[in-house]
């Protein structure tokens, strides 16, 4: 298809855009930049438009994902550039001091109950723990999977109680 024949198509077809643009929008000046840019992306992709194909389909879905994709970036910046009160919070410049000791208490008392832990559990939730997958367990244990779920679930739940008791 020439391009005098590929715009004479365009803009024949094109004035259902504009009301679809203030629809989408809500907006005039708004309605009339999408309403250009979608021309603007039909003209610069005309190659991409196959002859006999629905046109007015074809700029619909050019609108409606400029549109879209306008949106998308409004609101990613919005949610970036507003400023909210938490920002003082964010921004001000002073460092909360800890207590280190009440972590490192904690972090005994769990390495206790899992040295506490019964053997059956607490093989599969220490390799668990070390980062290998369930499936890895199970080929590494010689044992099914559903059971080494399980071992991995009561092993959680023994700790909490004995973590939460101390």
């Amino acid at each position: 298809m020439s391009s005098v024949e590929f715009n004479t198509l365009l803009i024949g077809n094109a004035d259902f855009l504009k009301s679809f643009a203030f629809t989408l929008t809500k907006d005039a000046e708004q309605a009339k930049d999408l309403y250009q840019e979608t021309l603007f992306r039909a003209l610069s992709n005309q190659e991409k438009y196959l002859e006999g194909t629905n046109i007015r389909a074809w700029l619909f879905t050019i609108m409606r994902n400029i549109f879209i994709n306008h949106y998308r970036k409004k609101a990613k910046n919005r949610m970036i550039a507003e400023p909210s009160v938490s920002d003082f919070f964010l921004n001000y410049q002073q460092s909360p001091t800890t207590n280190k000791a009440d972590t490192n208490l904690r972090i005994k008392d769990i390495h206790v109950a899992v040295y506490h832990l019964p053997q059956i559990f607490k093989q599969p939730f220490l390799l668990y723990y070390e980062g290998y997958k369930y499936f890895e367990i199970a080929d590494i244990l010689q044992e099914p999977l559903g059971t080494i779920k399980s071992r991995i679930h009561f092993a959680r739940k023994i700790l909490k109680t004995q973590v939460l008791r101390h």
